[in-house]
C-alpha cells in the first residue's frame, strides 16, 4: 500500500510539474471580445507575440465565446514550444471581402512545435460560393488555416466549418499531425477541400470527419511519406492525388498510404489524377488498403487525362510516370457500372498495378472495370474482374 501511494504522489507531481512548465497567456488579457462582433485580430496577434517570445514552454488560450478575426499571419521562428489551446469558436467577417486577396485567413509560417487543440473555425463562406458562382468579380478566397514551412506540428480536435476554399492547408512542412478533427461543409460549394497536403515530408490524418464540395484530401506534388488512417469522407470528391502536371517542372508524389476509411456518397473513392500535357512528375508506392465503398460513383479510379474546359490539354498526353500502386482489400458499391477506371497515359503507360480482394458490386451485380494503357497484376477475388 505504502509503494502504491509513493507511486501515485510521484505521478501527481509529474503532472503538476507538467502543467506549471507552461505559462497560460488568456486572449482576454490582451483584449480579445468573445462577443463575436468586436474585431478581435490584434488581440489574438498580440497575445501570440507574446507566446512566441516565451523562453519557457507556453499555452495560447482561447476561452469559451465567438471571436471575429480577419486575415491573420501567426509568424514564427519562437523561441519554445507553444500550445494553442482553444475552446471557442473564431469567425471570420459577414462580408467576405474583408479577407482581401491574401487567399488566407489564418496563416502560420515558419513555426516549429506549434500545437493547435480544439475550437472550431467558422468561415462563413456561403456569401463567397454565391460570389463565385455568380459570375461576378470575386476574390481569391481564403484557406482557414494554413501551415508554411511549419516543423512539428499537432493539429487536433479542431473543427472547420463553410471554408470559402480550403479548409487546412499543409505545404512545406515536415513531421506533421491532424488527429480528430471535423471538416464540414455543402457538397455543392466550389473549391472546399478538406485537407490539402503540398511539398511536405511526414504527415500523418487520422481519425478524421470531412464532409465538404471537393477532395476529402488533396495530395499535391513534392508529397513524401504521408499516412492515412481511418478518414470518414463524404459527401466530397474523394481523396486524391493530383491534379498533376500543371507544371511542366513538378516535384513527385511517394510513400503514400490510405488505411482503414469509409468513403460515403463521395465523387470518387481513391483517385490519382494529372492533367494530358507534358510533365517530369510522378507518383510512386501508393497503398490502399481496407477500405468500404458505400455508393461511390467512382470507387478507383486513375485519370491521366483530365482536361477541364478542354483547356490548355486538348490532344496531349501526361508525362506523369505513375507506378507500384497497391489495393487491397476494398470492399463496397458503385453508384455506377463502372466501378474501377484506369485511363493512363499513351505516352507514359502506369505500371505495377496491383489488385488484391476487391469486393465493388452495382445494384447487387458485380460491376464493370474499363483499363487503358497500363500492366499490373491481380490476386485474390477481384471483382469487377480485372482488366490488367
Amino acid at each position: 500500500m505504502r509503494v502504491f501511494v509513493s507511486s501515485m504522489m510521484v505521478l501527481f507531481v509529474k503532472i503538476f510539474v507538467a502543467a506549471c512548465s507552461y505559462n497560460n497567456i488568456n486572449v482576454l488579457s490582451f483584449g480579445a471580445r468573445p462577443d463575436g462582433q468586436s474585431d478581435s485580430t490584434q488581440a489574438f496577434l498580440k497575445a501570440w507575440a507574446a507566446a512566441c517570445g516565451s523562453v519557457k514552454a507556453v499555452t495560447m488560450y482561447v476561452p469559451r465565446g465567438r471571436f471575429l478575426l480577419k486575415a491573420a499571419v501567426f509568424r514564427g521562428p519562437c523561441k519554445n514550444k507553444i500550445n494553442v489551446r482553444i475552446d471557442g469558436t473564431l469567425v471570420a467577417p459577414s462580408d467576405y471581402r474583408a479577407l482581401g486577396n491574401s487567399g488566407y485567413w489564418m496563416l502560420f509560417i515558419q513555426v516549429n512545435r506549434v500545437d493547435i487543440v480544439g475550437g472550431t473555425l467558422d468561415a462563413k463562406g456561403a456569401a463567397f460560393w454565391a460570389c463565385r458562382t455568380s459570375g461576378k468579380n470575386c476574390p481569391v478566397g481564403a484557406r482557414s488555416i494554413t501551415f508554411n514551412w511549419a516543423n512539428n506540428v499537432v493539429i487536433s480536435g479542431l473543427t472547420s466549418i463553410n471554408s470559402q476554399t480550403m479548409h487546412l492547408v499543409i505545404n512545406s512542412c515536415n513531421n506533421v499531425m491532424v488527429r480528430n478533427v471535423k471538416i464540414i461543409a455543402p457538397d455543392q460549394s466550389p473549391n472546399t477541400d478538406g485537407i490539402h497536403v503540398q511539398s511536405s515530408t511526414g504527415v500523418t490524418i487520422s481519425s478524421s470527419s470531412i464532409k465538404t464540395g471537393d477532395d476529402c484530401i488533396s495530395i499535391g506534388p513534392g508529397t513524401r511519406n504521408l499516412w492515412m488512417e481511418r478518414i470518414q469522407c463524404g459527401p466530397g470528391h474523394g481523396i486524391s492525388i493530383g491534379s498533376l502536371a500543371r507544371d511542366v517542372n513538378e516535384d513527385g508524389v511517394r510513400n503514400v498510404t490510405l488505411t482503414n476509411t469509409v468513403f460515403t456518397g463521395s465523387d470518387n473513392g481513391v483517385r490519382i489524377k494529372s492533367w494530358a500535357r507534358p510533365s517530369n512528375s510522378f507518383v510512386r508506392n501508393v497503398v490502399y488498403r481496407n477500405i468500404i465503398m458505400k455508393n461511390v460513383q467512382n470507387p478507383i479510379i486513375i485519370d491521366q487525362n483530365y482536361c477541364p474546359s478542354n483547356q490548355g490539354c486538348p490532344r496531349q498526353s501526361s508525362g506523369v510516370k505513375i507506378s507500384e500502386v497497391t489495393y487491397k482489400n476494398i470492399q463496397g458499391t458503385s453508384a455506377t457500372q463502372v466501378a474501377v477506371i484506369f485511363d493512363c497515359s499513351s505516352s507514359n503507360p502506369c505500371r505495377g498495378i496491383r489488385l488484391q480482394d476487391v469486393k465493388l458490386t452495382y445494384l447487387n451485380k458485380p460491376a464493370q472495370s474499363a483499363c487503358r494503357n497500363i500492366g499490373g497484376t491481380a490476386s485474390g477475388a477481384v471483382v469487377p474482374e480485372s482488366c490488367l
